[in-house]
């Protein structure tokens, strides 16, 4: 069934995001200006240690963001990673999808590009994921997504017929310095076609990137899979492909949305997200794999 507009994101800590995001949709705004809005109610919240302010640091002690955008439209997108001291790196992955090259800035060349073009500064290192920083950083021996990263996705589909998807997120906790995931690759972290759908990843971004997950369901999408079959399909492939050549696969989580607005959530471990479309308020939905997707109250689940 066709929406007028609809917007779905991950974990419970977006449903403050996913509501103002649909209330933007519903008067008329691009699913642009919805995803980026959503996306700053976490990227600006210190009690989220996965995105923007409050994010847990590098191995160094550095908060360092990654962030992707995509416009469905044109296939034109952008990228940030290792970027260090900026409010919104979702912003400046936006802005970056306005060029015509040079779409994917790291590091210094990221922040020279975001102080250049006047973007908010702000140190993201609070001193309580700092104080987390020196109990843990000689503790860790090996690194699970979820124990100390989500990243947040969005997914907009406008009035305009429009699809748009952005990520943020600090990344693995005690990572390598310039470690980069999935979030900032185009394809593998998120990708948007209007013509087709969009997906976005969270999880452990060295085996997302490994399929190519965003693109592989959006594909499974354009060849007439629904969202909810796609999503899942490319989950159980690439865990069962990774199994098969190494014995295991860490965790894989993914939402996504077809051309129509219908959503679609797929996941190898509990996996939290949120919908809402024209019509419908937003609802948080558990998916636990092997069991039925359910809706759930906010208190009825510790992930966040």
């Amino acid at each position: 069934m066709k929406k007028k507009w609809a917007v779905i994101s991950t974990w419970k800590m977006s449903l403050q995001g996913n509501a103002k995001a649909a209330d933007l949709l519903q008067k008329g705004s691009t699913a642009a200006e919805a995803i980026l809005s959503g996306i700053h109610c976490i990227e600006d919240e210190p009690s989220y240690h996965s995105v923007g302010y409050g994010g847990l640091p590098d191995r160094n002690g550095r908060v360092l963001t990654d962030a992707g955008f995509m416009d469905g439209d044109t296939l034109n997108y952008g990228a940030v990673g290792a970027l260090e001291g900026f409010r919104s790196p979702a912003d400046i992955a936006c802005s970056l999808a306005q060029r015509s090259a040079n779409n994917f800035l790291a590091g210094p060349g990221a922040a020279e590009y975001a102080e250049s073009h006047g973007f908010e500064k702000r140190n993201n290192l609070t001193p309580e994921s700092y104080a987390r920083y020196l109990e843990e950083k000689d503790k860790h021996e090996h690194l699970k997504a979820y124990q100390e990263h989500d990243t947040v996705c969005f997914i907009a589909l406008d009035s305009r017929g429009t699809i748009a998807v952005s990520t943020s997120t600090s990344g693995l906790f005690l990572k390598e310095n310039g470690r980069l995931g999935d979030t900032p690759m185009v394809g593998c972290g998120f990708y948007a076609d209007s013509k087709k759908g969009g997906a976005a990843c969270t999880g452990f971004g060295e085996e997302i990137a490994k399929g190519v997950l965003a693109y592989r369901v959006t594909q499974l999408m354009a060849d007439g899979h629904s969202a909810m079959d796609a999503a899942q399909k490319a989950v159980d492939e690439l865990t069962a492909e990774l199994t098969e050549r190494k014995g295991s696969c860490e965790q894989l989580c993914l939402i996504c949305m077809d051309k129509d607005g219908n959503f679609g959530a797929g996941a190898n471990s509990p996996f939290p997200f949120v919908y809402a479309c024209e019509g419908e308020e937003p609802v948080l939905y558990l998916l636990e794999p092997g069991k039925s997707l359910r809706q759930v109250r906010p208190e009825d689940i510790t992930i966040d």
